[in-house]
């Protein structure tokens, strides 16, 4: 477990930053990109928990802000050190969890009969905006796996993660009484 006795060094004044294996790199790097991203979508789901969501979803979503924490540590290891290091990693039994979320969800809200449109209450507003971002962050790491090697279940998740949340927002307006805003395609 890291321990961060002081918050800055000074290190990445010029433009670099550290990957995990030590390996200084650009801080616009698509490694650091994809998991900066990945950050971001993590402090998005904080949002969505400040707001105050349904029960269920309060309950599953500081696991998967965990396991986004996995992910980040996934992605900032090139796959050549995850040897050496006992890194946490996203595994088959995460998507595995988050698919057997969706189902549970997906039971109580029903198939979607129309687009939505993102909105309804403001905790499932946020959950789409999480959404939103979870799909940058799979596009960015399926760019840099056109370069570099990624863990094997690093876009399953992504892929996955951006599904629950999806129907983690309809879940929350309907938990919420709230009718969901539905596309009009002829407006």
């Amino acid at each position: 477990m890291p321990r961060l006795t002081k918050i800055y060094t000074k290190t990445g004044d010029d433009g670099t930053t550290a990957l995990g294996g030590g390996q200084r790199v650009s801080k616009d790097d698509l490694r650091v990109q994809a998991y900066g991203t990945v950050d971001e979508l993590n402090a998005q789901i904080g949002v969505v928990l400040a707001h105050g969501v349904s029960p269920r979803l309060a309950e599953a979503l500081p696991a998967i802000q965990n396991e986004l924490f996995h992910l980040g540590s996934d992605l900032c290891f090139l796959e050549e050190d995850k040897q050496k290091y006992a890194i946490p990693q996203i595994e088959a039994r995460h998507i595995e969890k988050l698919q057997d979320l969706i189902d549970e969800l997906n039971e109580i809200v029903g198939p979607l009969k129309n687009f939505i449109l993102p909105g309804g209450a403001p905790g499932a507003a946020s959950l789409h905006i999480a959404r939103t971002v979870c799909r940058r962050a799979e596009r960015e790491v399926v760019t840099l796996s056109r370069t570099e090697s990624v863990g094997a279940y690093v876009m399953p998740y992504l892929n996955r993660l951006s599904d629950a949340l999806f129907v983690m927002a309809r879940y929350e307006n309907h938990q919420r009484d709230v009718p969901e805003p539905t596309w009009d395609s002829h407006a």
